[in-house]
């Protein structure tokens, strides 16, 4: 029955865009440093004897908005077809169940951060080589810098997928969204328990993976609430 599902909602998502979107997003992060250093190469030089971790570091700052501009977007464009169309009837109509249908939905978002965490963590790795950098490639901040905001953004995937399902007006969920990239801008100012400034791997405790681990725990709570929430609800 899952497999099934996630057919179905692998072939919607060709159809939405979501895969280029899924690029768009890691290539993006990338390319602003083509410019940065195209620019300012030899001032971002000076910054640190650690090239490699210096230009990781510059990476990962615009990390965290394009992730939760990311899960904005697709989460309100996975539900969509279902909202417009008020569709969620004769989906359900059929023999699944609706916790199996929202299972296939989160199943297939996760997949596609996880592609562009992956897609991120090569690009960086390339353009580095490319710009010839001194020292030895840090393998672990490479994929610290390109996985652990993932994890920290379980949260908020979790929470914009609730809202998508449970709310018919998509421009609703795209507010809602806009407010968590304005959040996360302002991370710094936060308190640590506040999930928007978990991508940011920012802590009290100057610890990323607390933040990554801690947005693993209340990511799989916050899915199972909305999951449930979403299977009492009467479909409209």
């Amino acid at each position: 029955m899952i497999g099934r599902l996630l057919q179905v909602e692998l072939l919607k998502i060709r159809r939405k865009g979501l895969w280029f979107l899924t690029f768009l997003g890691p290539l993006g992060v990338v390319a602003l440093q083509i410019v940065n250093y195209g620019v300012r190469r030899d001032y971002l030089l000076q910054q640190s004897d650690d090239h490699w971790l210096y230009y990781l570091s510059n990476v990962s700052s615009f990390t965290p908005l394009a992730l939760v501009l990311g899960i904005a977007i697709l989460t309100s464009l996975m539900t969509s077809i279902e909202n417009e169309t008020k569709a969620w009837k004769q989906l359900l109509a059929l023999p699944v169940s609706k916790w199996s249908v929202y299972l296939s939905k989160f199943t297939v978002l996760i997949g596609l951060l996880l592609t562009a965490s992956i897609v991120l963590a090569i690009a960086s790795l390339a353009l580095g080589l490319a710009l010839d950098l001194d020292g030895k490639i840090p393998y672990g901040a490479l994929l610290e810098y390109s996985f652990y905001p993932f994890f920290a953004s379980l949260p908020l995937l979790a929470l914009h997928l609730w809202l998508a399902a449970v709310i018919e007006h998509q421009g609703v969920v795209m507010t809602s969204g806009i407010i968590s990239v304005i959040l996360t801008f302002m991370a710094y100012y936060l308190p640590d328990w506040m999930i928007w400034k978990w991508p940011t791997l920012q802590n009290d405790w100057q610890e990323p993976l607390f933040s990554a681990l801690l947005g693993l725990a209340v990511g799989i709570a916050v899915y199972v609430f909305g999951m449930i929430d979403f299977v009492r609800r009467d479909v409209k």
